[in-house]
């Protein structure tokens, strides 16, 4: 089973548009064939960014996507890294995804892991994510 680390803005894109990619990504973690690792930073992140007005998602669907996430996903307690990227706000992501040896972690701002600062981690696209698993 692959393990990855899903970064905010494909959570969200899945649940705004869920016939895209990045809503193929989510069905797949809801389906079990996917495994999200997090810790309780980015489980904060997902919380605080999925319940902002300008999105309207129903607060309790938010809910039971956060329990099934902490329920299924892996707790990583992850040590700081010492790597400056463009978003200091997106340290959290790398910081689980090297503690929790993952295959990728799967964003839509992959600039924002610059290739010389992600510590050997794949930063892929939903869709170059997908295209990994359909050649894998």
């Amino acid at each position: 089973m692959k393990r990855i680390v899903l970064d905010s803005n494909v959570l969200v894109s899945a649940l705004l548009t869920p016939f895209g990619l990045p809503g193929r990504v989510l069905d797949m973690v809801l389906a079990g064939e996917i495994q999200i690792l997090y810790d309780d930073r980015i489980l904060a992140e997902y919380g605080e960014v999925l319940t902002r007005e300008k999105f309207g998602f129903a607060r309790g669907e938010v809910e039971d996507l956060l329990a099934f996430l902490k329920a299924e996903g892996e707790l990583v307690l992850a040590s700081p890294l010492n790597v400056e990227l463009p978003d200091p706000d997106d340290a959290m992501f790398l910081e689980v995804a090297v503690a929790g040896r993952t295959e990728a972690i799967v964003t839509g701002n992959g600039e924002h892991f610059p290739p010389n600062r992600r510590c050997g981690i794949p930063v892929l696209s939903p869709a170059e994510f997908l295209a990994e698993l359909l050649e894998g």
